[in-house]
């Protein structure tokens, strides 16, 4: 048994003590204490169950309201209050195999996590009260293969992980925008890198992929074995299993040309137009942001940034450094007051974006945008620009297109030697809106209502479906899916039709 979790322990002596048979009843003719009393012994009953699972695995299982409970249950947005039946902390795949057949056992949920980056949604509502939050955060290792180019990497293993492990090889992951955003959630949802307008989403570089399914058995599924949960994991979420390993393609990028261009964030029109009509200039071979930023008067950031506002313009281009130049002058012309765009190791790229570097509290969502005619920029710049009292620190938009159309996501796989796209192969949509702010006391209501009026003055833009990595609202998974929604919960019905894994966001409600 493991120790740390005495709570469990403790739960299960207590329970066995006040078992009904251990202690007489008094007489019960109200309908509410008969109710009470089948509770209480159902309570007993799950929680001498946990302890039972704590003594078979290696890890550790948390109870509320013992030591160390809090820190299980809490997600990287230090917003969402997660409330599960009990949080499973996984040493091994075995763990995750012994969780989820007790979980099946029980008749609850398994809701695998290992960062928690998007897990607003999985906690709204009732999401985890019949759920066990499974937690992977602590499997994450890395494997290499430089001469297949060919990473392999454990459920819990985040991005700063792979880049560090691949880098010294001149190779390149299409990874998130941070060192801390776990890669399996990220690559399960689509993932949209720095490099996708080239090399498309990350979820299609996926070569296999190792699961626990809702039986309790451990499969790898590949182009060639259980082709339809293949394709249904990369880019449907995590909705049909507990992932225990990916495997995916790296790319034999050593060099970028990379960084941001800051301005006034008076000058949002003037930038963000010019950026606009830039975008629509550029080669696959560079990925950008138009972004709205308002840095808080924190000490751990530089001075020049603390409590300060900017326009900006993010960059990462696959080029010679005097090829990046010339794409460039367009917007350098404009006169930035910092440039920080330098040829440097694809690994630096995790610092582009300026992301929170530890968990963070936030509330956010976003959209994608069919087009993006000056009427467009117009209506962001209204929404978050100097004069509209936006709350938001961040407000940003994404240029997409290139190798994020799915048909050139679908004519570029087999160049690469990668299987065909899963379900999502790209966007029918040319730009990515995405705000976000951190909620302080007394300031939660006007967050809610700046990014309300952001997304509501985009809307007329608005692509038919949304991105679900960048959905950190809960949505209709037709809104996500579109037509490829039967198919998805046809391979849900023949691989857990009872709904025993659980998602952020479920392909059936």
């Amino acid at each position: 048994m493991n120790t740390p979790v005495s709570g469990a322990a403790a739960a299960r002596d207590a329970a066995r003590a006040a078992h009904p048979s251990a202690r007489s009843l008094a007489p019960v003719t109200d309908l509410a204490e008969v109710r009470a009393v089948h509770d209480e012994a159902d309570a007993r009953s799950l929680r001498e169950a946990l302890a039972l699972l704590d003594d078979r695995i290696a890890g550790r299982v948390h109870v509320p309201g013992e030591p160390g409970w809090d820190e299980a249950r809490t997600a990287w947005n230090l917003a969402v209050d997660q409330q599960p039946v009990a949080v499973v902390v996984a040493a091994g795949v075995e763990d995750i195999e012994q969780t989820v057949r007790a979980a099946r056992r029980l008749g609850l949920a398994v809701a695998p996590q290992a960062t928690g980056h998007n897990a607003g949604p999985l906690a709204a509502g009732d999401g985890l009260a019949d759920a066990l939050l499974l937690r992977t955060s602590e499997l994450r290792g890395v494997e290499v293969d430089p001469e297949q180019r060919i990473a392999r990497v454990e459920p819990g293993a985040q991005w700063g992980d792979v880049v560090a492990a691949v880098a010294p090889h001149g190779l390149a992951a299409l990874a998130g925008s941070s060192h801390d955003v776990g890669v399996v959630g990220y690559t399960l949802g689509g993932g949209m890198s720095w490099l996708a307008r080239s090399h498309g989403l990350a979820a299609n570089q996926v070569l296999a992929v190792e699961l626990v399914t809702a039986d309790g058995v451990r499969r790898r599924v590949d182009a060639d074995h259980d082709a339809d949960l293949f394709w249904a994991v990369r880019g449907g979420g995590g909705d049909f299993g507990v992932v225990t390993a990916l495997e995916f393609r790296l790319h034999p990028i050593a060099e970028i040309v990379a960084g941001t261009l800051f301005f006034p964030l008076e000058r949002a029109e003037e930038v963000l137009q010019a950026w606009a009509a830039w975008t629509a200039t550029l080669p696959d071979t560079v990925t950008s942001v138009g972004r709205v930023l308002r840095f808080p008067p924190m000490p751990e950031l530089p001075p020049f940034l603390a409590g300060k506002s900017f326009v900006v313009v993010e960059a990462a281009i696959q080029e010679t450094p005097e090829r990046a130049d010339e794409l460039l002058a367009p917007l350098r012309v404009l006169g930035p007051e910092m440039d920080s765009v330098h040829p440097q190791s694809t690994a630096e790229l995790l610092q582009l974006h300026m992301d929170p570097p530890a968990p963070t509290p936030g509330y956010g969502d976003g959209m994608l945008l069919a087009a993006l005619p000056p009427a467009a920029v117009r209506a962001f710049v209204d929404a978050v620009g100097p004069d509209s009292g936006c709350t938001l620190l961040s407000a940003e938009i994404r240029h997409a297109g290139g190798g994020l159309r799915p048909e050139v996501a679908r004519m570029s796989a087999i160049g690469r030697g990668t299987p065909e796209p899963g379900v999502v192969a790209g966007f029918d949509a040319e730009y990515v809106v995405f705000g976000v702010g951190i909620p302080m006391p007394g300031t939660g209501d006007d967050l809610v209502v700046s990014l309300g009026r952001l997304l509501s003055r985009v809307e007329p833009w608005r692509a038919e479906l949304d991105y679900l990595n960048f959905a950190e609202q809960t949505r209709p998974a037709a809104k996500l899916f579109g037509d490829r929604l039967e198919r998805l919960l046809e391979v849900k019905r023949r691989h857990d039709p009872t709904g025993v894994i659980r998602s952020n966001h479920p392909v059936a409600r």
